[in-house]
């Protein structure tokens, strides 16, 4: 018997927004109203679903930047994006980040 390989875990935990007017880790400059978004190890250019975890919002973003570097979080939104998954005003929210590569992944617990 062969044995299937374990489905991958979506990356959870917590998700926060910025807007600088700066270059990101892909040399383009930041775009507070594009979606976009900075991660520590996805490759740039990946798109993603993130999911807000406490309001089911989804949107789809290309990663463009890494970050975050704050401990528990997974992801650093561009303000557009986080305008759309309703997290403006807290600045931060808990999140589910599906990779769009084509492969199984776990939900978040």
């Amino acid at each position: 018997m062969i044995a299937k390989p374990a489905e991958a875990a979506a990356l959870c935990g917590g998700a926060s927004w910025y807007s600088l007017r700066s270059r990101t880790a892909s040399g383009e400059m930041m775009n507070p109203s594009a979606m976009t978004a900075a991660h520590k190890t996805l490759k740039l250019g990946t798109k993603v679903k993130v999911t807000n975890l406490r309001n089911g919002r989804s949107v789809v973003v290309r990663i463009n930047d890494r970050g975050p570097f704050i401990k528990g979080r997974v992801i650093d939104l561009s303000k557009g994006a986080a305008g759309r998954l309703g997290f403006i005003d807290s600045g931060h929210t808990q999140v589910e980040v599906e990779p769009l590569d084509g492969k199984a992944y776990k939900g978040c617990a």
